[in-house]
């Protein structure tokens, strides 16, 4: 991984290209269940997170900040927010 200073050259892009080094332990250390954790469509935002709360009879009960749910897709751990190399991640959309 680079440093913050190589990213300097970016200049004002810099932080909407890559976390903080701060940033990237905080998402490291932050509680993650792949299991639980989903994107939800919405109609405004696109996706917002979600929590599946329930799973009974093929029916997912899922708590997102507000909302319906329509579709959920499975969300990659913090860790690989503005990741450079797709590769690594478990989910694609």
């Amino acid at each position: 991984m680079s440093s913050d200073s190589e990213m300097a050259i970016f200049g004002e892009a810099a932080p909407y290209l890559r976390k903080s080094e701060k940033e990237r332990i905080e998402a490291q250390n932050k509680p993650f269940d792949a299991k639980t954790s989903v994107f939800v469509v919405h109609p405004k935002e696109s996706f917002v997170k979600g929590t599946i709360q329930s799973r009974e009879s093929g029916k997912v009960t899922v708590k997102t900040e507000g909302g319906e749910v329509d579709q959920i897709f499975s969300m990659n751990p913090p860790k690989y927010d503005k990741i450079e190399d797709m590769a690594m991640m478990t989910h694609l959309h």
